[in-house]
């Protein structure tokens, strides 16, 4: 038997037994699939040696994870974050790195690792914090929106980091610093002129053609973050940087959810692998040697980073509740910290026990502020009586966006299917003064309705992580025109599964069909055909009553 095969095979069993155990204790998989490649590396049982074939697969997941994060980045949110995403989002990068440095340089360590190692304690991660905040159904709450947007912030701050780590010019060449970032400004706004250029006049062409297949869409996007990276390899700022540019270049065209969707599952598991090679490569006889400093660093980040948000929002005029909640979403680092380490590794900057030193912080942090962020209104309840020095007398803020909120529109029904009946149940809902979105899987159906002035986006009802893009916390009845019941039934779960508890309406082209979804728990079964032709029947008998007077 082959031994790559053997031990992929191993690593995968490793994976779904410690990620099942994970789950039981309410664990993020990340901190499972490190233990996994603690277990299975050379420091324990010394079970894998495929490393090149494990560190390909861990590059590939990397790229896909910046792809992701670049398509999040639509060129509207960018527009509208507010100004307390980017002042929180800056002021505790700011405030993190200095007093990180400073707690470093306590510890005995050097200059520069102590500034990489502050500046890796400012990342938290985007990806575990918007899945527990889904969890809680809290992503459009208030805390959620400013913690999502200051997560943001952080994205692209540790893109720009990224992309200062491949700078030429060794770290005490002032000219040859300068000169390295003369040329790396000089070809990102070259490489940035070409992206503007595509997103413009080629891509949005290309993707309406691909938009088809679903599994054409898939693989061109992947191919689309592979290219840009080695662009960006070959250009000299890095894999990372171009595979952030890539899903930024898709990130304004109306597929992007889509695309998004369809990356999640590809990207978890090929993350998989970069957790287990980190594992693998984990030292743990320095790891050892790091426990107090790991302590020391750990507490800091569960601590000092929520109590350096809650200061900045409170000073902005937002409620104790509002900071202390956003606040937790930043009590620990994230995959990006290890990465951003790893890079300074790989570039002679820092010493390799940095790595292990980091990981530890990492694997604490995001293991204690799990539990933070579940119990997160529980915990503020015990804590409330001493955070009244973070909130100003009047919450101005606060107080004018609760004002607002009342008035600003979002979506009462979403109708799946943009066919003839969901067209017209659209405009007739639209008409009736709802806010509508359709959703339909034809981009040419998405494209002549946006042409007429409906709100239609591209979208698959099959695919269980779309309705994680749905304004889902305004909605107040989802409707499917579509005609195959099992597709219906896997839309009636995924969102279920993603916190909707409103109204749903789905349609039945049989008695068969309409029992089934009314036992699955659909509010209202629709009969198209059966309506129509009652109405019809009626509007027949009324003309010929009337011709008969």
């Amino acid at each position: 038997m082959d031994s790559v095969y053997y031990e992929f095979t191993v690593l995968l069993l490793a994976s779904a037994v410690v990620g099942a155990l994970g789950v039981y204790l309410r664990q993020p998989l990340i901190v499972a699939f490190i233990v996994v490649g603690i277990l299975v590396g050379p420091s324990v049982l010394g079970w894998v040696t495929a490393q090149d074939e494990v560190d390909l697969l861990a590059q590939i997941g990397v790229t896909i994870l910046l792809f992701v994060v670049g398509l999040r980045l639509d060129l509207h949110l960018v527009r509208n974050l507010g100004p307390v995403a980017l002042a929180t989002g800056l002021g505790q990068l700011g405030f993190t790195i200095l007093i990180g440095y400073f707690i470093s340089l306590a510890l005995g360590m050097g200059h520069l690792t102590a500034l990489y190692v502050a500046v890796a304690l400012t990342f938290s991660s985007t990806i575990i914090i918007v899945k527990l905040l889904s969890d809680k159904r809290e992503v459009d709450s208030l805390h959620g929106r400013i913690a999502v947007g200051f997560l943001i912030v952080q994205d692209i701050a540790v893109v720009l980091a990224m992309m200062l780590l491949g700078v030429p010019g060794g770290a005490g060449d002032a000219a040859g610093w300068v000169a390295g970032l003369g040329r790396i400004a000089l070809t990102v706004a070259v490489v940035g002129a070409g992206i503007a250029a595509l997103m413009r006049y080629v891509l949005p062409r290309i993707l309406h053609v691909l938009a088809r297949s679903q599994e054409l869409l898939l693989v061109f996007a992947v191919a689309w973050g592979t290219s840009l990276a080695t662009a960006g390899e070959v250009l000299g700022f890095g894999k990372e940087v171009g595979a952030f540019l890539a899903g930024f270049s898709l990130a304004s065209t109306s597929y992007r959810e889509a695309i998004a969707s369809r990356l999640a599952s590809l990207r978890d598991f090929l993350l998989l692998f970069f957790f287990i090679d980190l594992g693998a490569k984990l030292d743990l006889a320095t790891v050892g040697q790091d426990v107090p400093a790991a302590l020391i660093l750990s507490a800091f980040v569960l601590v000092g980073n929520p109590l350096i948000v809650m200061a900045i929002m409170g000073y902005m005029g937002y409620r104790k509740r509002t900071g202390f909640l956003a606040g937790l979403t930043v009590a620990q680092i994230s995959e990006f910290s290890i990465i951003f380490i790893a890079l300074g590794i790989s570039i002679g900057h820092i010493e390799r026990g940095a790595l292990g030193l980091v990981t530890m912080v990492g694997l604490a942090t995001i293991a204690i502020s799990s539990y933070m962020i579940i119990y997160s209104h529980e915990l503020y309840g015990f804590c409330e009586r001493w955070l009244g020095v973070f909130e100003r007398r009047r919450p101005h803020r606060e107080l004018l966006f609760e004002r607002g909120n009342a008035a600003r529109a979002g979506v009462d029904v979403l109708v799946f299917g943009a066919g003839r009946y969901g067209s017209r149940l659209l405009e007739q809902l639209a008409q009736r003064g709802l806010a509508v979105l359709g959703i339909d899987f034809d981009p040419e159906a998405v494209r002549r309705h946006r042409r007429r002035g409906l709100p239609v986006v591209f979208g698959d009802a099959e695919d269980p992580h779309f309705p994680e893009s749905l304004p889902l916390g305004t909605v107040r009845c989802v409707v499917s025109t579509l005609p195959e019941r099992a597709v219906n039934l896997m839309l009636l779960r995924a969102l279920r599964e993603h916190g909707y508890q409103g109204s749903i309406a789905m349609t039945a082209h049989d008695d068969e069909d309409a029992k089934i979804l009314a036992e699955a728990g659909v509010t209202r079964v629709l009969a198209p055909f059966s309506d129509a032709a009652d109405q019809g029947a009626r509007l027949i008998a009324e003309a010929i009553a009337t011709s008969g007077r």
